[in-house]
């Protein structure tokens, strides 16, 4: 688990490309202070196991699934990344639940400053739209970021200097692919409204029985809740 609070950017150094897969090599300082082989890292929002590391680089392993959903295809040697290490247990939660596990590709589709801050357009597909809100949560390359605002087609967040300056979002102009990540709890909500429910035991009749309808009035009354 992350939290979206970036801890360095670092350089991709080598990519070495299969039929579908890669294996990368990144290069990187403050994540390798206390890096062991099996950690997790995410490099643009996305949570790769490190596979071997030096004392200035780690690699990672890349699958065609990872590929294929995120952005991490058009990397070359030489592109930044946003990299964090996993959360410690006894660290401050400085941004949001973020699980580097990337929802889909969206498109930088206006930049604009206000003020000492800059405005992020973001274009994304009407999936990864439906589970935006206005001032909840968004992790955009790994960077835990706030909502200012949503519609049909996009959304938008503002960037405090800080935050330009310390993650690789200030690089990014009109055009350009980002990551986006989902609130994890808003996903988990929207499923069990929708019937996703987990299977539930029937004591009555020593059954598992399942949900379809959602959570309504209806089935907490069944169920004992109310």
């Amino acid at each position: 688990m992350f939290t979206g609070i970036i801890e360095e950017i670092g350089t991709i150094e080598n990519i070495r490309r299969g039929a579908n897969s890669a294996v990368l090599t990144i290069g990187a300082e403050t994540v390798l202070s206390d890096c062991h082989v099996g950690d997790s890292i995410a490099v643009n929002g996305i949570c790769l196991t490190v596979t071997g590391f030096t004392p200035r680089a780690f690699t990672a392993d890349a699958m065609h699934e990872t590929l294929d959903r995120t952005s991490l295809r058009m990397l070359r040697p030489g592109s930044p990344v946003n990299l964090e290490r996993a959360m410690a247990a006894n660290g401050r939660f400085g941004g949001h639940i973020v699980s580097g596990h990337i929802d889909g590709v969206g498109t930088i589709a206006g930049i604009r400053r206000d003020d000492n801050a800059v405005i992020y357009t973001v274009e994304a597909s009407p999936e990864i739209l439906a589970g935006i809100v206005e001032k909840g949560s968004i992790a955009i390359d790994g960077i835990s970021l706030t909502v200012v605002s949503v519609d049909d087609r996009c959304f938008t967040v503002s960037i405090i200097p800080h935050t330009a300056g310390n993650t690789i979002l200030s690089t990014k102009k009109a055009g350009d692919p980002v990551n986006l990540e989902n609130d994890i709890i808003g996903k988990y909500v929207a499923k069990l409204l929708a019937g996703g429910m987990p299977t539930i035991y029937d004591a009555a009749n020593g059954r598992s029985a399942g949900n379809s309808r959602g959570i309504d009035a209806g089935f907490l009354a069944e169920n004992g809740f109310i």
